[in-house]
């Protein structure tokens, strides 16, 4: 899944859905700094409990020091196929 991320947010969220080079993105913010990948474990943490899956099967496979990152969910590809559809339709309509 493809995520635009702001580190040194005021908070931790999910902001909503957008265009990055012709690619939707989730966008996010977190507050964490961007420094040895704190900001990615607070991503990580974000979508698990935007989700709501362990923590342990979210991670960061892609764009580790960059704004645009690859984020991996683990487990039954229909199920979270199906949490990220009813998730972002749900910021869509927002």
């Amino acid at each position: 899944m493809p995520v635009r991320l702001t580190p040194k947010a005021a908070r931790d969220e999910i902001v909503g859905l957008g265009d990055h080079g012709g690619e939707q993105v989730l966008k996010a913010r977190v507050r964490a700094l961007p420094e040895a990948g704190c900001a990615n474990a607070a991503l990580e943490a974000l979508i698990a409990a935007w989700l709501g899956v362990p923590r342990s099967t979210v991670s960061v496979i892609q764009g580790g020091k960059s704004r645009l990152k690859r984020v991996a969910i683990t487990g039954d590809p229909e199920h979270v196929a199906g949490l990220i559809a009813s998730r972002t339709a749900a910021l869509a309509s927002s």
